[in-house]
């Protein structure tokens, strides 16, 4: 069982984990604009199931897309309860996707737009889909590279 880290009092205030719905929430604060602090406590706290189907709803895709990329098997997805949290690393990895997701609907100013070029073979990744890189952190940096140079206006 993973190593549950607890915060101080005077921090556990700051605790944005314990909101519902930290990945994708209605608000204003998109994953790519969270602090590094705040990443790190919503990783140690984990991420729960009810969080991981709001970026499964988000993304729109399915159990069998998020085991891939998340590296790990669509029973270890499914079998959660809601209100269970996944551990420190596969924490880490959602967040990672959430981020990677939030920042491409940012750039490219259309959720359906950014989710059809998630699954169309692209030639600045040797005609793979954006999609298929996420099972690692390099596939996701190499992505979110894509999407930083779309944003500045580089063929990509």
């Amino acid at each position: 069982m993973p190593k549950k880290y607890s915060l101080p009092k005077d921090e556990q205030a700051l605790n944005i984990a314990s909101e519902p719905a930290v990945l994708f929430e209605a608000s204003s604060r998109r994953e790519n604009h969270l602090s590094l602090s705040e990443k790190v406590n919503v990783v140690r706290s984990g991420i729960s199931k009810k969080d991981l189907e709001s970026l499964k709803s988000k993304t729109s895709m399915d159990y069998t897309e998020l085991a891939r990329a998340l590296s790990v098997t669509r029973a270890t997805l499914i079998n959660k309860k809601k209100n269970e949290r996944f551990g420190l690393s596969l924490s880490e990895r959602i967040l990672d996707i959430a981020e990677l997701y939030a920042y491409g609907f940012e750039v490219f100013e259309d959720e359906e737009s950014f989710k059809r070029w998630m699954d169309t073979p692209n030639k600045a990744l040797n005609f793979q889909k954006p999609i298929d890189l996420l099972d690692n952190q390099f596939g996701r940096e190499e992505v979110r590279n894509i999407i930083g140079r779309i944003e500045y206006g580089v063929y990509s």
